[in-house]
């Protein structure tokens, strides 16, 4: 059997194409929480304590969720979802609901960072609130936003190993299958190390658009 080939490199396309799929939809999943996070906190442009209060709450029930545990708690939903409760499409269910409050976060605190005096100097200039958030505090935050959301792809590739151990495809099910329940000690340590290659190009490329962003 040819290894790469016909295991690692399959493998390898499942990871991405499950990090890629779940990042997306968690950064547009976490993009309303956060934004609605800074509308409504304390000095923002729309304060409301208990929306604030209750968005908070949420975003931290989802974020104390053991990804496994999630994972299998949901699968009736993933199923209804995706007609299928294991597998690397099913697999994108949970690891967007694990990653979207996660980026929620990390975008909330980078919107966080923008200088208030920016925001009131488009303020006096008359900017409706849409376009202060979309035009002058997303647009300010945006080098930040960008390490937020290396990070979350970050997390997402190691959910995304968790993921293998109950059937979601990828570089994890490799591990288990293979390197664990064979007791393959080469194919573990082929899939730890191009998990670990996978981590430091991610944030390679997102340290680069950081910089690019803050020229």
């Amino acid at each position: 059997m040819d290894l790469f080939n016909e295991v690692l490199f399959p493998a390898l396309a499942e990871t991405f194409y499950m990090v890629f799929a779940s990042t997306l939809f968690a950064i547009i999943l976490g993009f309303i929480p956060a934004i609605l996070l800074i509308l409504t906190q304390e000095g923002g442009l729309k304060p409301n304590k208990t929306v604030h209060k209750i968005l908070d709450v949420i975003i931290n029930l989802l974020r104390s969720f053991p990804f496994i545990i999630l994972m299998i708690a949901i699968f009736p939903f993933t199923k209804l979802i995706v007609g299928k409760s294991i597998g690397t499409t099913a697999a994108i269910v949970p690891l967007t609901l694990a990653s979207a409050p996660f980026a929620a976060r990390v975008i909330e605190s980078s919107l966080k960072e923008v200088d208030p005096g920016v925001i009131e100097a488009a303020k006096s200039f008359g900017a409706s609130n849409f376009q202060i958030i979309f035009k002058v505090m997303i647009k300010e935050a945006m080098p930040s936003i960008i390490l937020g959301i290396t990070l979350t792809i970050i997390s997402i590739v190691g959910y995304s190993a968790m993921a293998g151990a109950v059937g979601g495809g990828g570089l994890g099910a490799v591990a288990v299958n293979y390197g664990y329940y064979r007791f393959k000690t080469d194919v573990m340590a082929y899939t730890v190390i191009m998990l670990i290659i996978l981590v430091q190009l991610f944030q390679s490329i997102g340290n680069l658009i950081y910089k690019r962003l803050i020229k």
